[in-house]
């Protein structure tokens, strides 16, 4: 009989599973956007490799800069949720990786029954045992087995590895974020330092022309007239000074609270016109951000993650095979109880569970998980397309602002002659005042737009490092 049975299985099994088979996962890359060979205004000469494959250690150079760094990726409060978004997938994951193991249950009762002495039970239990109770005493060892026949252990398994792997690319996500911004903060503060030297510089250059034009005063060559306006143009420039140094005060406190830390001042020993970042640098090709972007790979797996539970929702619908076993002993007196072999005992079971009435439930559960796939695998497109985006946009900008930079180079250089030329005039009386008030206001709108051009290419190229995935590898 058993043999007829076994045999009987075994044709009818692979029948079954031939016929329930789940479809495969797809390559999610072939998802993506076809993606050109390389990016909107990318210079010629397009490298296989690009700056976001360069540790973050090795393209910001700058001690102190590295030191607020390394300090947000080790204390900030959404690196630290994103590490325990990690721990917790971690133990989602173990627990999925468990569900192949059979389920072990010990269990250990003991119960006393007395029946109605009017009932059969009871007139039985007096007849043959010549008493109206019955003890029971059993310990036990019970073991459950789901055999994955369509695979919904399995696709739980990637679904929880996805997941898994999707908190791992968060945590990269929120620190090439994070080190983009603490970066940028960083060259604003460094900005702002080299305005209020530019202020300070312009007050002392006022303060030796309103000598000067006191002095002609005095002699009687020009009117008071003359030295309330110099002097209204000093006090302008003296105004700028406490509104940069408010801005110096509350950007190392933005900084310091990025970094994890208490407000306190920040030690800067470089000057904005002095940082250097790698000007041989590449954007690489379009490709590269299926690989580098941590959002993009997010993305991906969230596909990944959606395919795998429509499988599950999928195999949720065929029969379930259970084998379970129990052995232990058993005795209806507790004196006889641990008396082997006589009180062991064991069976064996196996049964096939089919969903029924729960058929529409978990079909409608099916075509949701479909719709959610679909869903994830347009988000993951958009990604990839926001990602190209981002550097072309940081492409275009760096390339602008260079010109502009050498632009506002260029006329600052020719307004601080104008400047030397305003002074000696004025001095030999072939200048008016006025003329000298001018050029010293145009001197210093250039300087403080030099310095506020220079600070937005070194966001902009901030910006490429960080679109091009660059941050997240030490």
């Amino acid at each position: 009989m058993n043999i007829k049975v076994n045999i009987l299985m075994a044709f009818i099994l692979p029948l079954v599973v031939w016929s329930c088979k789940t479809d495969k996962l797809i390559s999610n890359k072939d998802l993506a956007p076809a993606l050109p060979t390389q990016f909107r205004d990318q210079e010629e000469g397009v490298k296989e490799t690009s700056i976001g494959s360069i540790p973050w250690r090795d393209f910001f150079q700058d001690p102190i800069l590295q030191v607020l760094i390394d300090s947000a990726i080790h204390q900030n409060v959404d690196m630290q949720l994103a590490i325990k978004n990690i721990e917790s997938s971690q133990l989602m994951l173990k627990q999925a990786k468990a569900n192949y193991l059979p389920n072990l249950q010990l269990q250990i009762k003991a119960n006393s029954t007395n029946p109605s002495n009017n009932s059969m039970n009871g007139l039985s239990l007096g007849q043959f045992l010549g008493q109206n109770h019955v003890e029971d005493y059993t310990a036990s060892l019970g073991l459950s087995w789901e055999a994955d026949l369509w695979g919904k252990i399995k696709s739980q398994n990637t679904v929880a590895l996805a997941s898994y792997l999707q908190t791992e690319e968060a945590k990269k996500a929120v620190q090439t974020q994070l080190i983009s911004q603490v970066t940028q903060g960083y060259y604003q503060l460094l900005m702002l330092y080299q305005l209020h030297e530019i202020a300070q510089q312009n007050l002392r250059l006022s303060d030796s022309t309103l000598r000067i034009v006191q002095q002609q005063y005095e002699v009687g060559d020009i009117s008071m007239l003359a030295v309330e306006q110099v002097d209204a143009q000093r006090l302008a420039a003296a105004s700028l000074i406490p509104d940069f140094e408010q801005q110096i005060h509350l950007q190392e406190n933005a900084i310091q609270t990025l970094s994890g830390r208490l407000p306190q001042e920040i030690k800067i020993k470089e000057k904005l016109a002095n940082i250097q970042l790698p000007d041989n640098w590449s954007a690489g090709v379009p490709a590269d951000l299926l690989s580098r972007r941590p959002d993009v790979k997010q993305a991906e797996l969230a596909v990944t993650s959606s395919k795998a539970y429509q499988q599950y929702a999928k195999a949720r619908m065929y029969p379930s095979l259970v084998i379970s076993a129990e052995a232990g002993i058993n005795a209806f007196k507790s004196s006889n109880w641990f008396n082997i072999p006589a009180s062991l005992f064991g069976a064996v079971a196996g049964s096939i569970t089919q969903p029924i009435f729960q058929r529409r439930e978990l079909k409608t559960q099916y075509e949701i998980a479909q719709i959610d796939q679909e869903k994830n695998v347009i988000r993951f497109k958009q990604t990839v397309i926001t990602a190209v985006g981002e550097v072309s946009d940081a492409l275009i900008s760096i390339q602008k602002l260079k010109e502009k930079q050498r632009i506002t180079l260029e006329r600052t250089n020719r307004l601080k002659k104008a400047i030397q030329h305003a002074d000696v005039l004025f001095e030999t009386g072939m200048a008016t005042y006025l003329e000298v008030i001018t050029a010293q206001s145009n001197m210093l709108q250039s300087e403080l737009e030099l310095a506020q051009v220079k600070k937005a290419e070194l966001a902009a190229i901030v910006d490429l490092y960080r679109s091009l995935g660059g941050g997240w590898n030490q």
